[in-house]
């Protein structure tokens, strides 16, 4: 069977007879998209309890590709010469030993955070909390490449009918969304407020909690991104309109907003956001990606009842949730696109902050010589 005959039109290729060298995207110094290079490297071996993936799609992040190729990722030391790519999605293609929870031509998606598996918190299911989490792509070898080796319990089975580049940009951002929500005590009928939605995950945060019977209000400061988000929510504002809150409350019947999500740990957005909130409501927080340093008023925080959450990445419980919502229904915001031959393109398609939703590459054997 050639490559062109397996690939199938969702985007999905059959596991191939492993090579021992494989094509891949990496960046042999610091710098802009055009770092970018392809380069044959030997095909990873998976250990035992790991899994070789044939990767089919990966999602871009700005935190995670952006930042970490120019240099500045504010969490890790990354040494070049370094292959991206965290949250993607592809094809079984060896197990390591040990390994029987999914089988060779499995078609999954993979959750890039690896956790230690042993301390207290992964223990309690809070895999999001080890001290000695690490995340593909970042402190392991990424998906830039045709395969990727990842731990067996990072995967999870896609159901028919997705295509591969949604299933990777469901695989990092539905979890997270998840757990968001579960942590912050989601209820249909709630009012969610989604600062920056346009982002990958702000817009996969607002989809899920609409899809979970929410009421939302969803924000940017783009009026194109605002007029383009109209359809899938119950409120778009600018939040920093000086009427902005004012234009929450009133939208809330006077009360608020019972979840607020504020992923850019602006000042003056994270006011805004405290402002937006009803009595007993939750701030929910998984970046700073325009700040970080924010101003609480412990006193109100007290008064009010209010509770300021945390939350890194997925645990296992989120990522079952998550594709339990993919089965009945959920899909995540995908942009748009990109061939891996094309990844400089899509890396600066991102920072010209073009993007509503996900951009993904996409990994068939076709997409090496786009």
């Amino acid at each position: 069977m050639t490559d062109a005959s397996a690939v199938s039109e969702l985007g999905w290729s059959e596991a191939l007879p492993v090579p021992a060298s494989m094509r891949a995207v990496l960046f042999r110094r610091f710098g802009p998209p055009d770092v970018l290079e392809p380069a044959t490297v030997g095909t990873p071996n998976p250990g035992p309890g790991e899994v070789l993936v044939q990767v089919a799609a990966v999602g871009i992040g700005r935190l995670l590709d952006l930042t970490a190729r120019a240099g500045n990722h504010p969490y890790a030391t990354i040494e070049p010469p370094h292959i991206l790519g965290a949250d993607h999605a592809g094809t079984i293609a060896a197990l390591g030993e040990g390994v029987d929870s999914v089988r060779v031509g499995d078609r999954v998606a993979v959750l890039p955070g690896v956790a230690c598996g042993t301390c207290v918190y992964c223990a309690d299911g809070r895999q999001e909390v080890c001290d000695a989490l690490t995340v593909i792509g970042t402190h392991h070898p990424g998906a830039y490449a045709q395969y990727c080796v990842v731990p067996a319990p990072n995967v999870h089975r896609v159901p028919d009918g997705i295509t591969a580049a949604m299933a990777a940009s469901l695989a990092l951002l539905g979890p997270v969304a998840a757990n968001q929500m579960t942590q912050a005590g989601l209820r249909p009928g709630h009012w969610v407020l989604v600062q920056g939605a346009s982002s990958a995950l702000g817009s996969t945060t607002a989809a899920y909690a609409r899809h979970l019977g929410a009421k939302i209000i969803a924000t940017s400061r783009s009026a194109d991104k605002r007029a383009a988000m109209a359809a899938g929510a119950d409120l778009v504002l600018d939040t920093n309109a000086p009427d902005f809150v004012k234009r929450v409350h009133e939208a809330t019947g006077g009360r608020g907003v019972d979840i607020a999500v504020d992923n850019l740990g602006d000042p003056a957005v994270w006011d805004a956001t405290v402002d937006s909130l009803a009595r007993g409501g939750t701030v929910v927080t998984s970046g700073a990606f325009l700040g970080g340093k924010v101003g609480i008023d412990l006193r109100r925080v007290y008064s009010d009842c209010h509770r300021i959450i945390g939350v890194r990445t997925g645990n296992p419980a989120a990522v079952a949730e998550l594709w339990r919502q993919v089965e009945n229904g959920f899909r995540a915001v995908v942009d748009r696109t990109f061939p891996i031959a094309r990844a400089a393109d899509a890396h600066r398609y991102m920072e010209d902050d073009n993007s509503l939703g996900r951009v993904a590459l996409t990994v068939r054997p076709e997409d090496w010589d786009a």
